[in-house]
């Protein structure tokens, strides 16, 4: 882990400087940390600011940003009013991060950065990633994943430099919550959004609302199941979501899981 570490540092300090595509979540922090503390000024932080990235995560991308002494850019994206992301194909990551990566190409060159580069750990080259095709063609850096750090590794390593982010709860764009083929409507982003919000301030750290229209399919960490049999938590549940306007409210006995959507992929 450590000789990784030693890698990654070397594969920055040629980069020589470098915008990095910031959500404020565990592997884009520990990059910008780790960029910082090599290339100094030479690097610039943006997050993309939109319906499908909860609010709660920019303020906190912007006070890690704050803390780190790094420049931070916000840039406002409009994913639902681009057909290719909200009609939601397989493919629908591959346009929202196609969009995303050429316009910090263009901060990037207007800036004089050399590199624009994406906080992909070595672990996300086994999910199912359109995304990264975007990258590729854009010309984006994944230094961690070229580095081969897993993520465990990097919230090993997080946590020595003592990271706020060591173990804070994997992190997606809502969007993951929807089915493939079902429109993505503000509508439902913002039920999602409110719903997890809930359920977080309940004690609940790792979930999901996965929505299927009207059914709410809530997946949680198996160690934090046990808050769902306590019958006044899941009144509390049910009740809130019901307002929201799901018809129905399940537990997904599977637990969670990142990428849950693409099982149907797999059985195809």
């Amino acid at each position: 882990m450590e000789e990784k570490l030693v890698s990654l540092k070397k594969i920055l300090s040629n980069m020589g400087s470098v915008l990095i595509a910031f959500s404020g979540g565990v592997d884009s922090t520990f990059l910008l940390k780790v960029a910082h503390d090599v290339l100094g000024k030479r690097i610039v932080a943006a997050t993309a600011s939109s319906e499908t990235y909860p609010a709660s995560e920019l303020e906190a991308a912007k006070k890690i940003a704050r803390k780190l002494g790094v420049k931070h850019l916000v840039i406002q994206t409009e994913e639902l009013s681009k057909q290719d992301f909200f009609k939601n194909s397989p493919q629908r990551c591959y346009f929202c991060k196609r969009e995303l990566f050429s316009r910090l190409n263009k901060i990037a060159k207007g800036q004089g950065l050399n590199y624009v580069a994406d906080a992909s750990n070595y672990d996300d080259l086994a999910d199912f990633r359109p995304g990264r095709q975007a990258g590729q063609e854009l010309g984006i850096k994944s230094p961690l994943k070229e580095a081969r750090l897993t993520k465990e590794e990097i919230r090993s390593l997080s946590h020595k430099m003592n990271l706020p982010t060591w173990n804070k709860p994997s992190l997606a764009c809502l969007a993951s919550r929807i089915p493939y083929g079902t429109r993505i409507t503000r509508e439902k982003l913002k039920r999602i959004d409110e719903g997890e919000r809930f359920l977080k301030g309940l004690g609940i750290r790792q979930l999901r609302i996965r929505d299927h229209d009207g059914i709410a399919r809530i997946e949680v960490a198996h160690e934090e199941m046990s808050l769902f049999w306590q019958e006044n938590m899941v009144r509390l549940i049910i009740d809130k979501l019901k307002r929201l306007g799901y018809t129905y409210v399940t537990l997904d006995l599977e637990g969670y899981r990142p990428g849950s959507m693409n099982e149907v992929l797999e059985k195809r």
